[in-house]
């Protein structure tokens, strides 16, 4: 069973197992639904040009996110790559957009279906390794 216990510091709290603890809510001041934005995993984020003066409120999660999409990159690798649920992703992800600091560009599903031409020729070449 983990032990809670306030760090030295007395700042932050430790669970032994776990390192240093911030709860999800406090991440989203609370918030655990996001205004409605057409957001799926595969929707492409980009960081718009953000302004010094515009950053200066956000949280440190907000502007994590804002460098990782200094170029476009797909939801499900900016919560892969900041360890974020999506349900709190999405809380962020909506700050930013009514903000106008990211655009969402939707997944071209089209693209993802592969020719059965294409299937064929893959499993060719992997038949030949």
């Amino acid at each position: 069973m983990a032990a809670w216990r306030r760090s030295s510091g007395g700042n932050e709290w430790l669970d032994d197992e776990a390192g240093p603890l911030v709860r999800l809510y406090g991440v989203t001041s609370g918030r655990t639904h996001a205004a409605k934005i057409p957001l799926d995993l595969l929707s492409v984020i980009a960081a718009a040009d953000v302004h010094p003066a515009s950053t200066q409120y956000l949280g440190p999660e907000h502007l994590a996110i804002l460098r990782l999409c200094a170029r476009p990159t797909a939801v499900v690798e900016i919560g892969a790559d900041l360890d974020l649920p999506l349900g709190v992703l999405r809380v962020l992800l909506a700050d930013l957009h009514e903000l106008e600091l990211i655009t969402i560009r939707p997944p071209n599903h089209g693209a993802l279906h592969a020719s059965v031409h294409l299937l064929e020729e893959l499993l060719d070449g992997l038949q030949r390794l």
